[in-house]
């Protein structure tokens, strides 16, 4: 058969929606791994700390791969760069290891799945955007997704999953920012030298955190932590990067976003199978809820 460019383009097209649906699938795993770490005794501080640790050395390669010929980086860039690395990987981060101490991986998941919304709200609230009818359904129908899952959560867990959903919101929020505000500088710098450069300042960052809040002796833990830790530096940390840059190149942010579906169904057939969490009408209500609402906002 003669080459054709449709088959090319099609094949282009598949290549890019098996990236984002990897990329997502990998991201969904952090919450098993680092459910999993707590089983061995050790805090969201420490376990952040050897995922930051691991992932560093990759993420400082990633930005000098990508910026390999570009002009230097001026004050105001490093300004910019640390305020993202703040808000988009060191605040958020935290909040969401802190949060997974009290809450299911399936509900934390569902919560950060919410960032389309948290974006929609803070334009409204800082930019003075609009928000349409449709927009308004997709709200309604996510939110109301997360009080079924949350109320089932609380059943079960009680008054830990209010303090953990917060801490996982916050950490939502905290992520959203960095959405709102990366904008210009992807534009000026280029997606994989912000990826690098920002996730490089939170790793330091975060290694610091540690040896402010911690002696050192509490670096000492067993070694399946270790080995979970650099499971989550690379496979669920740097390779999901990767693969969702490179599906956003092939078929653009609209689609790999709502490829990324894949996310919370994936975390909670892993929650399920590796954590022995539940899995009942409520969670699947919840879930299904979640995810209409963010195809609500995903359509054109």
């Amino acid at each position: 058969m003669p080459f054709s460019l449709n088959d090319d383009s099609r094949s282009h097209r598949l290549q890019g929606l098996a990236l984002a649906g990897a990329g997502a699938i990998a991201f969904s795993g952090k919450a098993i791994i680092v459910k999993l770490s707590y089983r061995y005794g050790v805090d969201a501080v420490q376990v952040i700390t050897y995922r930051m640790l691991f992932a560093l050395p990759l993420f400082v390669a990633l930005s000098w791969w990508a910026g390999r010929g570009k002009p230097a980086l001026g004050r105001h860039d490093w300004l910019v760069l640390t305020g993202l690395g703040v808000t988009g990987y060191y605040l958020a981060s935290y909040l969401d290891f802190a949060g997974l101490q009290y809450i299911s991986a399936s509900l934390e998941r569902l919560i950060l799945y919410l960032n389309p919304t948290f974006v929609l709200i803070m334009g409204v609230l800082f930019f003075g955007q609009s928000v349409t009818r449709r927009q308004w359904a997709a709200l309604v129908l996510s939110y109301a997704g997360i009080a079924i899952v949350f109320g089932h959560d609380a059943s079960i867990s009680g008054n830990n999953t209010l303090l953990g959903a917060a801490l996982v919101f916050g950490s939502a929020m905290s992520y959203a920012t960095y959405l709102l505000f990366s904008g210009q500088a992807v534009k000026r710098l280029g997606a994989l030298r912000i990826t690098g450069l920002a996730t490089g300042i939170a790793c330091v960052l975060c290694i610091l955190h540690f040896f402010v809040v911690r002696p050192v002796s509490a670096l000492v833990v067993p070694p399946e932590v270790i080995g979970l830790a650099i499971l989550n530096a690379t496979l669920c940390t740097f390779l999901p990067v990767l693969f969702v840059m490179l599906a956003v190149e092939r078929v653009g942010a609209g689609v790999t976003a709502q490829t990324g579906a894949i996310g919370p169904l994936s975390t909670i057939f892993l929650g399920v199978l590796l954590l022995d969490e539940p899995f009942t009408p409520w969670i699947a209500a919840g879930t299904a809820l979640v995810l209409s609402g963010i195809w609500l906002l995903a359509r054109k």
